[in-house]
């Protein structure tokens, strides 16, 4: 596979080339380039690469090896996606194949990070050091993406397929609302979700399957790849998705997916058989007043959240970071959909250091709001997300409101939502505003969004309110929920008709 790989990655040179020159449009060089997980950025003087990193999973090696290529290529723009991989921005065309180069042969696959294609395989990030999870679902993940990597050249979908393991409630990559989720039973079984999505026409998810055994797993995507390919809309790009096939089926959507889960398990061959992964290491219990330490199920173990504002990682604080942890046994990296990066297996001692080398963080639920990378850098993008993200931060932070006064937002500069935003408590999606014939930037908010199994909800939209009045929005609502001296999420439920009200004197 790497040497075929590698094979096509002197195409992708030459294609780089022929676009830098302008011998090839955006749209041609994005059909070819999106294989590779690269896409030409906004304004077409550099492209971005996206990483394959299966269950966001980062050990302190291969951290080594990503700040070494960073410094190598003078990469100084990481970007955390809600996919649990990473995107490396701002790369002059000449660099990106070998970038992509050597980052496989240090295990990172770009092959289907964009395009047709699987994508990075999805997993809860605290998945095997969790309290109260059902158990650890990484194992099936890991068999799942080097399944899934096979299957790239040798199958023609419509469009994506974005496969994820939820390791509990929490349901952190949606498992429920995926194209096929897994998602763990306290009885150490998976349910079996799919053709669920967010975007345009977002869907739930069909449970297909209840209480199957793990060793099933890699039969139900080579049914859902089937499933795919013989329903999916090859001659509609807009409705190529799986969600559409629910709509395509009806009542029959179930029946005609265990057709193809037959065939499957006919020809056999892929019982997924896993090696559960032991922590052995040794605790030290401590008490840290911090809202950024969890303990794990580990006794004396815990991890440590890290939210890097925007998703944006900066290569200093990585290396901050790795030199802090390179001797610490058993720590290593989850990043999360949320944008968030967790350092896990740190005994007592170890989390303070932790704490302190990642203190440029977010600090307070706003901080922590999940935003695309923006139309400032993203072809597709309408509206810059990052942008009216730190607006917003800059805004509020001089009021110092309490940290959970303000909820953490979804920003999707479209309605693609790369920012999660039907899932957000708040969610914004770019918009254009009409004010007196004008056409102003703009977002729409909803409310209500909701992803926790057994509560999951797309958020109502309830209008656009322009760019410069979002920050002001955000300042009043802080003031009220700041005066009735409660948190926002328990505002938003007892107080929902006043933040409605807040709402409609900007929309």
């Amino acid at each position: 596979m790497d040497e075929k790989l590698k094979e096509q990655i002197e195409e992708f040179r030459e294609k780089s080339e022929q676009f830098s020159k302008g011998e090839i449009n955006v749209s041609e060089y994005k059909s070819f380039s999106g294989k590779f997980g690269s896409y030409a950025q906004r304004g077409a003087t550099a492209g971005m690469l996206r990483l394959r990193i299966a269950g966001g999973q980062l050990s302190k090696e291969r951290l080594r090896f990503l700040i070494d290529l960073c410094e190598k290529y003078k990469i100084n723009h990481i970007h955390c996606t809600t996919c649990q991989t990473l995107q490396l921005h701002n790369l002059p065309f000449n660099i990106i194949a070998d970038v992509m180069t050597e980052a496989i042969e240090n295990g990172f696959y770009c092959i289907g990070g964009g395009g047709d294609f699987p994508r990075n395989v999805m997993v809860s990030p605290l998945s095997g050091v969790e309290k109260n999870e059902n158990f650890d679902v990484f194992p099936y993940a890991q068999k799942a993406a080097e399944y899934l990597i096979s299957q790239i050249e040798s199958v023609k979908m419509p469009r994506k397929l974005k496969v994820c393991f939820s390791n509990s409630p929490a349901n952190a990559v949606h498992a429920t609302f995926r194209d096929l989720g897994f998602v763990s039973r306290p009885d150490g079984k998976f349910d079996v979700y799919c053709a669920g999505g967010m975007g345009a026409n977002p869907r739930m998810g069909v449970k297909v399957a209840e209480q199957i055994d793990g060793k099933q797993v890699l039969y139900y995507i080579k049914a859902m790849i089937s499933f795919f390919c013989k329903y999916g809309n090859y001659e509609v790009r807009s409705k190529a998705r799986t969600r559409y096939i629910q709509d395509e089926l009806g009542d029959k959507f179930t029946e005609l997916f265990n057709v193809q889960l037959k065939q499957a398990l006919d020809e056999g061959g892929l019982d997924c058989i896993v090696t559960e992964n032991k922590i052995l290491k040794t605790g030290y219990e401590t008490e840290l007043n911090s809202r950024r330490v969890i303990e794990q199920k580990q006794k004396g173990l815990y991890a440590v959240k890290f939210h890097p504002i925007g998703g944006n990682l900066n290569i200093n604080i990585l290396k901050s970071l790795f030199n802090t942890i390179k001797d610490m046994p058993e720590v290593s990296l989850r990043i999360s959909p949320d944008e968030t990066v967790y350092i896990i297996n740190c005994d007592g001692k170890e989390t303070e250091q932790v704490l302190n080398a990642t203190k440029y963080g977010a600090q307070t639920n706003i901080e922590e709001s999940v935003a695309c990378i923006g139309a400032s850098i993203c072809q597709q993008g309408l509206r810059d997300s990052q942008e009216i993200l730190k607006q917003i931060i800059d805004t509020v932070k001089p009021y110092n409101f309490p940290a959970d006064a303000l909820p953490v937002l979804h920003i999707s500069g479209c309605r693609s939502s790369c920012g999660t935003h039907q899932i957000g408590s708040i969610g914004f999606h770019g918009k254009v505003k009409m004010i007196d014939k004008k056409a102003l930037p703009g977002f729409t908010i909803s409310i209500r969004g909701n992803d926790k199994q057994g509560y999951e909800n797309f958020g109502d939209e309830l209008g656009v309110i322009t760019f410069d009045d979002i920050p002001k929005f955000i300042v009043e609502l802080g003031k009220a929920v700041t005066e009735s001296g409660m948190s926002y999420e328990q505002f938003a439920v007892e107080k929902e008709d006043v933040l409605r009200e807040i709402i409609g004197r900007y929309v």
